[in-house]
């Protein structure tokens, strides 16, 4: 009898704390600000409704979304909010393009982020999947603010510059969560490299493509990507269906046993800022722009689900399902909850 309450003890899952009453009332005075900033984009959407209706719902999107990614991180809310807010008002007011511009480039970067950030552990691959649709519900919030922000822009220089910027942050961010390099480790030091890899591999082929391709081979990609918008209402995304989806689910599953997941999810936000880049797309409708990215959604979990099955079956897991989840309960790393800081 000694023996096995200790056991018993260490087999069972941590809590998470709950919140305090002050943390509670914000985060319900966050969901509905959140609430509000979403209904105004969607009452600017319609035929009747004025500008300024989509545009203040962009930037109330925009404040609670930095708060959030702030808070979320244990920086300075009220600070960075308040700076978000002021630059968002004085791109509506001033209606200049260069800030309309720049505030949207931010909101970009920031959801990205914070979609990531948003995420908690993940024990099975269906909580991945959950953890997913997550990040992606956020990254399409997001997307609304943007366009409700109605920037001037070059697509591809925005969606350099935004993935850029995106994934700059969140290895910033990540730098913390994982411990530095010294977390990092030699498994989580290839992972990183391979994924490098395969964005630079990924946009580095699209461009050589569209300025150096041979006429045939490029005509031959466009009218597949035209088949798939005339058949299927939609093309898949590469970096996102390749990387940024499958780096995520993978990397909520890792983040459950290791911290070394915190570096595979930053590849994360890949994909949720193409969310934003597929929505600001011109040459596609709303509808083919919702099935383009349930496409790549699609084929990204399918990927990562094969990524984690591997990952199970190479890191020597036991065999069967009750048994992998009972040696995932058993290792599973504390980490705060969805609502409260990382650090």
């Amino acid at each position: 009898m000694p023996t096995t309450a200790p056991r018993r003890r260490a087999e069972r899952a941590p809590r998470r704390s709950r919140l305090r009453p002050g943390r509670r009332f914000g985060v319900g005075a966050w969901v509905l600000l959140l609430l509000v900033g979403i209904a105004c984009l969607a009452l600017g959407a319609t035929p009747e409704a004025q500008a300024w209706v989509g545009e203040a719902g962009g930037v109330l999107v925009a404040v609670m979304f930095t708060a959030g990614l702030v808070a979320r991180t244990g920086g300075r809310t009220y600070v960075y909010g308040s700076l978000a807010l002021a630059l968002g008002a004085a791109a509506v007011v001033t209606d200049e393009p260069m800030l309309r511009t720049g505030a949207a480039v931010l909101t970009c970067v920031v959801t990205a982020v914070f979609a990531v950030m948003a995420t908690v552990p993940a024990v099975t691959t269906l909580h991945a999947v959950r953890e997913v649709l997550v990040a992606m519900l956020i990254g399409l919030v997001g997307a609304a603010a943007v366009v409700g922000l109605e920037p001037t822009i070059s697509l591809s220089r925005f969606a350099y510059t935004t993935l850029g910027a995106s994934l700059a942050l969140a290895f910033l961010v990540v730098f913390r969560l994982g411990a530095g390099l010294h977390g990092l480790g030699r498994r989580g030091l290839v992972v990183v490299l391979i994924g490098s890899v395969v964005l630079a591999l990924t946009l580095a082929y699209a461009e050589v493509l569209r300025r150096y391709g041979a006429p045939e081979l490029v005509d031959t990609l466009l009218d597949g990507r035209q088949w798939a918008l005339e058949t299927l209402h939609g093309a898949p995304r590469p970096v996102q269906a390749l990387l940024g989806v499958p780096a995520l689910m993978w990397g909520v599953h890792m983040r459950a046993r290791r911290r070394q997941g915190w570096w595979v999810c930053a590849f994360g936000v890949t994909a949720a800022a193409q969310v934003t880049h597929t929505f600001l797309d011109p040459s596609l409708t709303l509808a083919e722009a919702g099935l383009t990215t349930l496409y790549s959604v699609i084929l990204g979990v399918l990927i990562g689900a094969v990524i984690i099955r591997l990952d199970l079956l190479l890191t020597g897991s036991r065999p069967g399902r009750r048994a992998r989840t009972d040696d995932a309960v058993a290792t599973l790393r504390p980490e705060p909850g969805r609502t409260q800081p990382l650090l």
